[in-house]
């Protein structure tokens, strides 16, 4: 039997949040429908944050209401800034939230308005009353690698982060590189203390292929013993509050990597060509992972081979 892989849908809400194009309900829920379609068993499609702060994410009550909440198959998340926003996704139906905390003063000024010392607070608040509630949490630790205003991140802050969100109560942690400026030594260097330490069933890694070194990234992190990955549909993503933050890695080439390793994801990469056709045309712009130029190159190929030869 094959090892089983959780990938992580993240591309309606870090995916969509910062598209040139404000994605409209109707169709987040055709992409949420094609990934589910696909294999897609993890989502998270919302963000509860003010929507002066990200447009895009104005409708996440709107789309929640239209989300199957109910189906034990799926493990729907919302992404929640402060405890107003944890209340309404807990007020809303969510069972999982995911909080975040940067690694740096300026990135959580940027990012929440808040000293790094106040986001530890704001977080370590949110998660007692997650545990009061019985909801389940995952703190991100935004800028793991390096902080898109100060510059590389020492080692031992994302460990140190790391710590005191599972010591106030956080069921999972998310490494992320944010910027897409991490490589494989530090992703050695920054986990494999902690999967000593804490094991590797709380662990996610967040990757963005900003410098092409996701999927170098992704790997290293599954051969330490991750097998927790978020992902993007298409490749979709940017962080608003982070310059240099371009897409997350392709849902679909993470896949096809972790599937041709021999893991399973439970994901169709077939099935996942539907839902990037959707995204392209729901952001009027063309998305996908380089899989699919290479499959996209052998249909072509073989539709050559077919052809008759014209004299």
């Amino acid at each position: 039997m094959r090892e089983k892989v959780i990938i992580n849908e993240v591309g309606l809400r870090d995916g969509l949040q910062n598209q040139p194009v404000i994605v409209g309900t109707a169709d987040k829920k055709r992409l949420f429908d094609a990934l589910v379609a696909a294999g897609v068993r993890h989502l998270e499609p919302v963000s509860f944050v003010h929507p002066k702060a990200v447009p895009a994410m104005a409708d996440a009550a709107d789309l929640t209401a239209l989300l199957p909440m109910q189906d034990r198959a799926l493990h729907l998340t919302a992404l929640v800034p402060n405890l107003k926003g944890y209340e309404r996704a807990r007020d809303t139906g969510y069972r999982t939230v995911a909080l975040v905390l940067s690694t740096t003063d300026t990135f959580n000024q940027r990012n929440l308005n808040m000293s790094l010392e106040q986001a530890i607070a704001s977080c370590e608040a949110i998660l007692a009353q997650a545990r009061k509630d019985g909801v389940q949490t995952r703190t991100y630790i935004a800028g793991s690698f390096a902080c898109p205003y100060d510059g590389p991140t020492p080692v031992h802050v994302p460990q140190e982060l790391t710590r005191r969100m599972i010591a106030a109560g956080s069921h999972e942690i998310a490494i992320a590189d944010t910027i897409g400026a991490g490589n494989p030594k530090q992703m050695q260097d920054i986990m494999k203390p902690l999967l000593r330490e804490f094991g590797s069933e709380r662990f996610f890694v967040h990757l963005h292929d900003t410098r092409g070194m996701a999927a170098a990234l992704a790997w290293t992190a599954c051969d330490l013993g991750v097998r927790k990955f978020d992902a993007s549909i298409g490749g979709l993503g940017g962080c608003p509050f982070a310059p240099g933050a371009t897409g997350n890695v392709a849902t679909e080439d993470i896949v096809y990597m972790l599937e041709q390793s021999g893991f399973d994801t439970g994901i169709s990469v077939e099935g996942l060509r539907e839902a990037v056709a959707i995204a392209s045309a729901a952001t009027q712009s063309p998305q996908g992972g380089r899989i699919l130029k290479w499959m996209h190159s052998q249909e072509l190929r073989a539709q050559a081979k077919q052809e008759p030869c014209r004299t």
